[in-house]
């Protein structure tokens, strides 16, 4: 992930979780590099990547380990020797989350936990032991899974809810500002190196403009713009005039597109 740009606060944030081996949460609007983080600190270090996204129905055993009853429940219809040896050891039927698998890895791996805010208010508290003690239990089978190595774990949050205090606490935290104009023009030249500077400053000057606009609903992110600006170098498009072409890729709904036509 050569085109991901690490600023030297974030670079500072990862190295802080590192040395005090503390889960780092961190919190930006969309589009401003959350997730690929852990993606980008796993490829640049070369170690395994575990990702678990959180959905409102998500429950934190999961992503230590889960019990496919339904499975073995099926097994146990059929009267084969192989199915039955199959169903009579419960072991069988334990599927490891990303954090499990990653307990078990015998090296320091990269675990995402992503959108934590989006589970029930009690999801964070419910992972505190596991993330301070990196082990759990398997009652099904009686077995204690101890971390070989501490993985490097990012989590995100959109704020969508308030994470518990006692969470926040054994976190280390980092907001991720939206890149500043001169930050972008990195970005864009991570991902278009080729592109004129001329252009790109027109782009950048229409981005800008919308963003200021203050009752969007939705501004668009970093990854809308170099959605857009792929669209325009492809089509040709050469920004002459004040209007905004392709404005699809940008504006994510027609109250939106009309705030800024007015």
């Amino acid at each position: 992930m050569a085109d991901y740009i690490l600023s030297e606060d974030l670079k500072e944030a990862v190295q802080v979780a590192e040395i005090t081996k503390r889960p780092l949460l961190l919190k930006g609007e969309p589009g401003t590099g959350k997730t690929l983080l852990a993606s980008f600190l796993a490829e640049t270090k070369n170690l395994p990547f575990y990702r678990w996204h959180i959905k409102s129905t998500s429950l934190a055993k999961e992503g230590l380990y889960f019990y496919d009853a339904v499975s073995r429940l099926n097994d146990s219809r059929f009267p084969e020797e192989e199915a039955m040896n199959r169903v009579r050891d419960v072991k069988n039927y334990i599927r490891l989350g990303a954090l499990g698998e990653a307990f078990l890895e015998p090296n320091k791996s990269v675990v995402l936990i992503d959108e934590i805010d989006k589970a029930d208010i009690e999801f964070p508290n419910d992972l505190l032991l596991e993330l301070d003690k990196m082990e759990f239990f398997i009652p099904e089978t009686k077995e204690h899974i101890v971390a070989k190595e501490r993985p490097i774990v990012i989590i995100t949050s959109n704020n969508e809810k308030e994470l518990p205090d006692a969470f926040l606490r054994r976190c280390i935290f980092h907001y991720i500002e939206f890149p500043k104009r001169e930050s972008m023009k990195e970005i864009i030249k991570a991902h278009y190196p080729s592109i004129e500077t001329e252009f790109m400053e027109k782009a950048l000057a229409m981005f800008y403009s919308i963003r200021k606009i203050e009752s969007l609903r939705k501004k668009p992110s970093t990854s809308e713009l170099l959605d857009w600006i792929q669209v325009l170098l492809v089509s040709g498009e050469t920004l002459e005039s004040n209007k905004i072409p392709f404005a699809g890729t940008l504006f994510k709904s027609e109250d939106d597109y009309r705030v800024y036509l007015n």
